[in-house]
């Protein structure tokens, strides 16, 4: 059925469940899973929401997410290996996130995106966006969303 699934966390509870369900779809169909990760860069002005912060500081925080990414698809990969799943771990860096998510599974050969929804209605979902709805509305790869 998949050969090769896609499953993007952030490392939070909600994408845990997402990371659950794809290790037990995985586990069933027999496809190797890729854990990605997607880390953005630190705003760097003030209408990006960051602070202003010498170059130094910025490397060193940025460094520092990266690492971070690392541990949690590093944790992905162990829970694999207990299910005696294959387990590649991805991180990426870009400030697009969807469109780093959708581009990874095009370079992964993924056949299946698996990833959490937090289902914010209304006014939430407009202001707050979502990298979810980003991902079904232009991945030409199928999407499963959990919430």
């Amino acid at each position: 059925m998949y050969k090769r699934i896609l499953v993007a966390t952030d490392g939070s509870k909600l994408s845990n469940k997402a990371v659950e369900q794809a290790l037990k779809l995985a586990e069933v169909t027999g496809a190797e899973l890729v854990a990605l990760k997607v880390v953005p860069r630190y705003p760097q002005t003030y209408f990006e929401g960051g602070v202003a912060l010498a170059n130094a500081e910025v490397e060193k925080i940025e460094k520092q997410w990266q690492e971070e990414a690392k541990v949690i698809v590093a944790a992905v990969q162990s829970a694999g290996q207990k299910r005696s799943v294959k387990v590649k771990p991805v991180t990426v860096k870009s400030d697009l996130i969807a469109e780093a998510i959708i581009a990874g599974a095009k370079r992964n050969k993924c056949d299946l995106i698996v990833m959490a929804s937090h289902g914010r209605r209304g006014l939430k979902r407009l202001l707050l966006g979502s990298e979810t709805q980003q991902v079904l509305t232009h991945s030409h790869t199928p999407v499963l969303v959990l919430r």
